[in-house]
């Protein structure tokens, strides 16, 4: 690693220079943390799961024709991505009420939404990822209108294939976010989905029980994070020692 040329470190990993032009090595850290950092903690492998999680999440979408900057795992915690321009702004799918919503609209949490609602939070730590509409982003230059019909329309197909794969082993998904970067080939740019989709960046709760399964277990003191993840890892058969084959993902009707 003291050989590879750093380019980028966040809360949750590091970006490294890779093998090729146009590529990337991502390696997932045991950090944790919330609250735009104010809180935080290492836990120990969370690291090594996002990085199969987020493994098995971004081929299962390329399987299905939904673009990622995924390439391939390369070992434990790291995997070979491609280089994107990212756009600076989260994408946020809501499916059932709960966090910021619920705060900012007096919504119980755990109240089912009438259907999943699409927002966009400008990606600026200092100030606290704030909540940004259309005009904002248009006026700003942060993406076009047509990059923004892009944007929600990639975010519902990555919903519809989260949902349907966590439904499938009795795990509801309440809401996630994504990152979606510019890939240009020749003179020709599309929208790829990005970064990572991991339980750091999804709420996901037991169908049966409502246990939480995501970081809301760090948030609020719970109990112990990486025993909430590799429940989910375990249930999706994605744990390298577990006996059962990792198959591809394939949706529920």
């Amino acid at each position: 690693m003291a050989r590879r040329k750093k380019i980028y470190e966040g809360k949750a990993k590091i970006l490294y220079e890779g093998p090729e032009p146009g590529t990337i090595v991502q390696y997932f850290k045991d950090d944790a943390t919330a609250f735009n950092a104010e809180k935080r903690d290492v836990i120990e492998g969370k690291g090594v799961l996002n990085n199969r999680l987020s493994e098995y999440f971004m081929s299962g979408l390329n399987d299905i024709g939904v673009p990622t900057h995924f390439i391939k795992r390369i070992n434990m915690r790291e995997q070979l991505v491609r280089s994107v321009e990212i756009i600076p702004l989260e994408v946020v799918v809501r499916n059932t009420a709960a966090g910021s919503i619920s705060k900012r609209l007096g919504i119980a949490e755990g109240t089912a939404l009438p259907r999943p609602i699409v927002e966009f939070y400008y990606k600026d730590d200092a100030l606290g990822d704030p909540m940004v509409s259309e005009e904002h982003i248009i006026a700003f230059g942060w993406a076009s209108q047509q990059d923004m019909d892009d944007m929600v329309a990639l975010a519902l197909r990555v919903n519809d294939f989260l949902s349907g794969i966590m439904m499938g082993v009795g795990i509801k998904l309440v809401d996630f976010k994504i990152e979606i970067g510019r890939i240009w080939e020749g003179d020709f740019m599309r929208l790829v989905v990005a970064d990572e989709i991991s339980p750091d960046c999804c709420r996901l709760w037991d169908a049966k029980t409502g246990q939480k399964l995501d970081k809301d277990v760090f948030r609020r003191d719970l109990g112990n994070l990486a025993d909430a993840y590799t429940e989910v890892a375990r249930r999706l058969g994605v744990l390298p020692e577990n006996n059962v084959p990792r198959g591809k993902p394939t949706l529920i009707n």
